[in-house]
């Protein structure tokens, strides 16, 4: 097999398409593959519903940049056919190794992708010797026509979860799949998240989808993501799931911290990290810190007995048992003479079906929790949130399960 033959088919080149020329040339050595078409050749071009077979009218000379050969940076290069349509119009035929306007090959393409999932964007960059800028440009396009084709009509539940882009400015809301834990939208909203609940509706449609089909909705207890639900998915069950209720329990132990500093309290210096978590990932030096605070302050110990007991009620409780079980709690709490216990006994009662309904469901933002850390190594990759584009690019990349219409990078 002579070389331009090999290199035709490690291409994967078919007719009218083949290698010409062959060149390695400059310093560093690049090496570039002139592709040429077969004289007289036709080229099929779909218009008004109809499969033309047209002869070329002129050419315009194209290049591209390919994955390297053996150590080699390699380019195609090609005078690329133009067609005069039966109309008068001149178009430009597809190549079929690169997407049109792109000045990459397909394969590059996919490289480029899968290093974008194992690194940042400038890192990736760096080893294939290209600007981010271009290789954001590729990655955005692919992700985006994936994302736009994913079919949501069998979603039946989903998390919303909400965390800060900006310090104090902008917020991100990320919407997934409650079974599945697939991305499925990312996006800004100024304020909180009534409206992100809105655009998820409009873009359940575009999916295939219907806000009928949602049939819970697992979230926290912002007045703004329960506006938006009843709102736009009116026939939903709300779901407040053990994750935030605990959260809040959390909160409730640190604001007895708060009140004993205030109160003058001595021995309370860095008891934040003690008492923050369970007593499994504490530390032995935080974990005996805990417990010396219960012993010294009778409203630590107190709070800390709720928080236990509040957690032996998510681990043991059935659906049937969990309404008395929870009252029990709240009564506790409402006698604790605790005010951020009392509060969040005020809380429950006043959600109590949604909290009720993660015992029948089983639902969880959990795994929100757990894409918000994904959610800000690619703001990171991003370059921070300067581009909201890029964020979003890299998020459905690493998060929506996409599926990519591009040639494998094994071999054949």
């Amino acid at each position: 097999m002579e070389m331009k033959e090999l290199f035709t088919a490690a291409l994967g080149l078919q007719q009218p398409w083949r290698v010409a020329d062959i060149r390695l040339h400059g310093e560093p050595k690049q090496l570039e593959l002139r592709l040429e078409f077969e004289r007289g050749a036709r080229f099929a071009l779909a218009e008004a519903g109809h499969q033309l077979q047209l002869p070329v009218h002129d050419t315009v000379e194209r290049r591209w940049r390919h994955l390297n050969f053996f150590q080699f940076r390699c380019e195609l290069v090609a005078k690329v056919p133009r067609v005069k349509l039966p109309d008068g119009r001149v178009v430009t035929v597809e190549v079929p190794w690169a997407r049109p306007q792109s000045r990459f090959t397909l394969r590059f393409e996919a490289l480029a992708l899968l290093l974008a999932r194992e690194m940042t964007m400038a890192a990736a960059a760096d080893y294939l010797g290209e600007h981010d800028t271009r290789l954001w440009r590729a990655v955005g396009h692919h992700v985006e026509v994936a994302h736009a084709r994913t079919d949501w009509s069998q979603v039946r539940a989903i998390g919303i979860d909400e965390t800060s882009a900006k310090k104090g400015q902008r917020y991100v809301s990320i919407i997934m799949d409650a079974v599945t834990r697939a991305v499925l939208l990312l996006l800004v909203v100024a304020g909180h998240g009534k409206e992100s609940l809105h655009a998820f509706a409009r873009q359940l449609r575009a999916h295939g989808g219907h806000p009928d089909q949602i049939e819970s909705i697992a979230l926290d207890m912002s007045r703004a993501f329960i506006a938006g639900a009843k709102a736009w998915f009116p026939k939903a069950r709300l779901v407040f799931d053990r994750f935030h209720v605990m959260q809040k329990t959390g909160e409730a132990i640190d604001e007895v911290r708060k009140q004993l500093v205030r109160e003058g309290q001595p021995g309370l210096e860095g008891a934040l990290w003690a008492l923050r978590g369970n007593e499994w990932n504490l530390s032995a030096q935080n974990l005996q810190r805990r417990r010396e605070l219960a012993a010294d302050y009778k409203q630590i110990g107190r709070a800390l007995a709720l928080r236990g007991a509040l957690q032996d009620v998510y681990a043991l409780a059935t659906p049937a048992d969990a309404p008395g079980f929870l009252k029990w709690w709240c009564g506790w709490a409402q006698r604790s003479r605790l005010r951020g216990f009392v509060q969040l006994a005020r809380t429950i009662r006043a959600h109590w079906k949604g909290v009720l309904a993660f015992f029948t469901t089983g639902l969880t933002t959990a795994a929100m929790e757990a894409m918000n850390s994904v959610l800000q190594m690619a703001r990171r990759r991003a370059r921070g949130f300067r581009s909201f584009k890029n964020l979003q690019t890299i998020t459905y990349l690493l998060g929506a399960k996409l599926e990519f219409d591009l040639p494998s990078l094994k071999p054949a």
